[in-house]
């Protein structure tokens, strides 16, 4: 077999490989997606501001936890759960200087205390009213309003 043949069979299995690895994220991020809905929630572990540490990824709520997911993962399981009576959170900011650029548009930040070492959080105003509800809504006998 020439080279020429060699070099574009190896060309046809990398395209037809990222294609794949392309279908199987879709697939994985509707999956995540479909039983109670996700949104977009960057987490950093690093408190300053900067656009060093940001991870983008997506989460979704259960009854008692917050599950997150990198967003270019195939692991169907969460890389962190943060638990609803343990994630404390502060007050909202804009994102400064480089790091608008680390997060996704229009997000705002939002300091946080977790037994998991995640420092803060970016996620769209919609989102943060809707974490914070789900935070102050926890069933009777918890600890709740964990807004700082």
């Amino acid at each position: 077999m020439p080279w020429w043949q060699w070099l574009v069979d190896s060309v046809l299995g990398v395209v037809l490989l990222s294609g794949l690895l392309v279908l199987l994220l879709v697939m994985r991020r509707r999956g995540l997606a479909k039983p109670s809905g996700t949104f977009d929630l960057s987490i950093n572990r690093r408190l300053e501001a900067s656009p060093r540490g940001w991870t983008l990824g997506v989460a979704r709520y259960t009854d008692e936890h917050l599950e997150w997911f990198r967003t270019f993962s195939l692991s169907p399981r969460p890389r962190y759960r943060f638990e609803r009576g343990q994630l404390e959170v502060g007050r909202r900011r804009l994102p400064e200087g480089r790091e608008a650029y680390a997060v996704h548009a229009g997000h705002v930040v939002v300091p946080c205390e977790s037994p998991n070492g995640v420092q803060q959080l970016a996620l769209s105003p919609r989102a943060l009213t809707g974490l914070l509800s789900w935070l102050e809504s926890s069933p009777p006998g918890r600890r709740v309003n964990n807004v700082v």
